[in-house]
């Protein structure tokens, strides 16, 4: 499984000391965070796509992915979302390519609709219309990656005539495409059609709702001849403040959590710990919860982790990486490995791409129950 950490690069006032970073310094900060993650031995940074404050986070995401590239070896870059709706398809199509390229193929991305509502019509589009969107936007994408001189008309862009997307994928292989989604079937659908990776980021609902939407995807994955239910590729997000103890933990966190606008005046901090992936504790306390998300979502390939976040501020940031690497993600590699079946399939990478396509195997969409119609109609 890989381990990581996401951003979505909110700007927000430390509840403690009334002090709200500026843009620099929080953008600043992102690209510590990323590069204390490599360090400590994560395998993945993702980061969101915003275009509204109160967020710096990049509204281009590849140009933060390529600074970060240039000062990493190791680490995946991703995207915590690439909004699909709102970002034309052929730019996704080369602007992460060429990320690709600079990176050395230590790129994927997350698609998802956003759900900010004003962003729509910023750029000529209508929230309304985000699943067919997002559905006609990546059959476009999937086309522009794989395709060279490409004919294609839809509904929501202008005709392409003989099209080429520049440059084309490292080594002729795409990057892999996660497809983010907390409460859309729709999506869920999408991904196993294409046999592509599904992304709960589940950081604000219960275990019973993460349970049914994977187990959606997974049986439209199998149903779609891609492989078994057990061979989806799932990937889980959550949340975790750590200290020695518990109760210092949530001593500290606490403040935090009543302020920041995303949970401000809903459920108290004891209960959101009980009815979603966040845990305030000790290091041990974040390996049992993660451990346990496997009961309802099965055996997943990638785990990540929102930690700077709420106006917390570097140093603890910095610090709570340090227990995530040295002390949770050891114990968790252990167990998880020790505890899957075999056959669970392993993370995907460039590497692992790049064989697969060059052995014909990487997944047609709609596979073998493909009826002639595609799935953006």
């Amino acid at each position: 499984m890989q381990f990581g950490i996401f951003s979505i690069g909110d700007v927000t006032e430390d509840p403690t000391t009334g002090r709200v970073p500026t843009e620099h310094e929080r953008i600043q900060s992102m690209v510590a965070i990323a590069k204390k993650a490599e360090e400590v031995g994560l395998d993945v940074f993702a980061v969101g796509q915003h275009h509204n404050p109160p967020f710096v986070a990049p509204a281009n995401p590849p140009i933060f992915m390529a600074h970060i590239a240039a000062q990493t070896e190791r680490i995946i870059l991703s995207t915590a979302t690439t909004l699909i709706t709102t970002t034309d398809p052929v730019r996704i199509a080369e602007d992460y390519a060429y990320v690709q390229h600079l990176a050395q193929g230590r790129i994927d991305l997350t698609l998802g609709r956003g759900n900010t509502g004003p962003v729509y019509p910023w750029f000529g589009q209508d929230i309304r219309a985000g699943i067919p969107l997002a559905v006609e936007n990546y059959a476009l994408l999937h086309r522009l990656w794989r395709q060279e001189e490409i004919d294609w008309s839809g509904r929501y862009r202008t005709p392409l005539q003989g099209f080429t997307a520049t440059p084309r994928p490292l080594d002729g292989t795409p990057p892999f495409v996660w497809h983010g989604s907390i409460r859309s079937p729709e999506i869920a659908e999408q991904a196993a059609y294409y046999g592509d990776g599904f992304f709960h980021n589940n950081i604000f609902w219960n275990k019973e709702h993460t349970g049914r939407m994977v187990d959606l995807y997974r049986q439209r994955f199998e149903h779609y001849g891609h492989g078994t239910a057990e061979q989806a590729i799932v990937g889980l997000g959550g949340q975790a403040f750590m200290r020695r103890t518990r109760e210092e933990a949530v001593r500290e966190f606490r403040p935090y959590f009543d302020r920041a606008p995303v949970y401000g005046g809903g459920p108290s901090l004891e209960e959101f710990t009980e009815m979603t992936p966040l845990t305030v504790g000790t290091p041990e306390d974040v390996i049992a919860k993660t451990l346990s998300f496997s009961d309802y979502a099965g055996h997943y390939q990638r785990q990540l982790f929102l930690i700077d976040h709420a106006g917390l501020p570097l140093k603890t940031v910095l610090e709570q990486i340090d227990m995530l690497g040295e002390e949770v993600v050891p114990v968790l590699r252990k167990e998880v490995a020790a505890r899957q079946p075999a056959g669970t399939p392993a993370p995907p990478t460039h590497q692992w791409l790049t064989e697969r396509r060059a052995a014909g195997e990487e997944p047609v969409p709609g596979g073998k129950q493909q009826s002639g119609r595609d799935v953006a109609e």
